[in-house]
């Protein structure tokens, strides 16, 4: 471990996510804080790249939630400005932050998923209804395609709710990804890359109260969620789902680290959901807790995830 790396975190910025990414720099910065002595953190607003040519960083860490730090923008500054930089590059950003796009490339790598409609704002919320209703019903999820942290996401169940879960998804996005609604356990998989390949986690359960499930209110709230590692599956489902993360990790050309979400109905086959290239780092979250199933605790994972981007320089 190299000590005197100097690390610029940067965090915040105009993302629906930003308060949450300054909690998630809060603990990333204390955690490496305990192996460097130059950490510094930086809101991603205008002069950041003065901030960062002064700095001088030898490792940039996003730590980053929603557009524009997680969906390759972030990632192409820091490209053009010369950065080493923690995660997944500009196109892996891109291609998982589009949760459309991510899908077709899941298809193209034979991974399960779950029926799909994509509507667009252009062709008016009254036929963006028809067509979802007619293809898989009222029993639906209606996602915006470039969000994170479930922000946008409703679980519909009737017509109405269908109308209102989509005038809400088109607030945040002009395109958006309607699913057929699976009822099942909420999986999630966590891998990070090694000298020897791409490795999984242990597959984690998230389970939230009766009647409720993993939004972001209880993603974000302490007591509000908890973490079942590893998860009551068969051994072979359980290879399964490390097999798909993996496999997701790679397709979609990652780096680094990931987090592979999945629904798992009580019969039959997971289906993937998502990746997520930046996945949270507060104290409820998820990646970090699979990190610790895998012998990492989190000062360890930072400082490795450091130390990999600095023999990228």
């Amino acid at each position: 471990m190299n000590k005197d790396l100097k690390i610029a975190l940067i965090s915040g910025g105009p993302s629906a996510e930003a308060e949450v990414s300054r909690v998630s720099a809060r603990g990333v910065m204390e955690a490496l804080r305990e192996n460097y002595s130059s950490v510094t953190n930086f809101e991603l607003e205008p002069g950041l790249a003065e901030k960062l040519l002064e700095t001088s960083p030898d490792v940039v860490f996003p730590v980053m939630h929603g557009p524009p730090g997680e969906d390759g923008t972030l990632q192409g500054f820091l490209e053009i400005m010369g950065f080493a930089y923690v995660g997944s590059d500009v196109h892996g950003s891109a291609a998982a932050m589009d949760k459309i796009l991510a899908k077709g490339v899941f298809s193209q790598h034979g991974l399960p998923l779950a029926r799909q409609v994509v509507v667009s704002r252009s062709q008016g919320l009254a036929d963006a209804v028809d067509r979802v209703s007619a293809r898989l019903g009222h029993y639906v999820v209606v996602k915006p395609s470039m969000q994170g942290s479930a922000l946008g996401v409703t679980l519909v169940s009737n017509d109405n709710q269908l109308h209102e879960a989509l005038d809400r998804a088109f607030a945040l996005d002009d395109h958006v990804l309607v699913e057929e609604r699976i009822d099942g356990r909420e999986i999630t998989v966590g891998v990070i890359d090694t000298d020897e390949g791409t490795k999984a986690f242990q597959v984690i359960e998230v389970k939230t109260p009766e009647g409720s499930w993993y939004d972001y209110e209880h993603r974000y709230t302490k007591g509000l969620s908890e973490h079942i590692m590893p998860a009551d599956l068969s051994p072979a489902q359980t290879v399964r789902l490390q097999e798909i993360a993996v496999a997701a990790h790679a397709g979609l050309g990652c780096r680094d680290l990931s987090r592979a979400d999945f629904v798992v109905p009580d019969a039959g086959r997971e289906y993937l959901l998502e990746v997520n290239t930046l996945p949270g780092m507060t104290p409820t979250s998820l990646y970090p807790d699979g990190a610790r199933g895998f012998g990492l605790s989190f000062p360890e994972l930072v400082s490795y995830l450091v130390e990999r981007a600095a023999l990228r320089r």
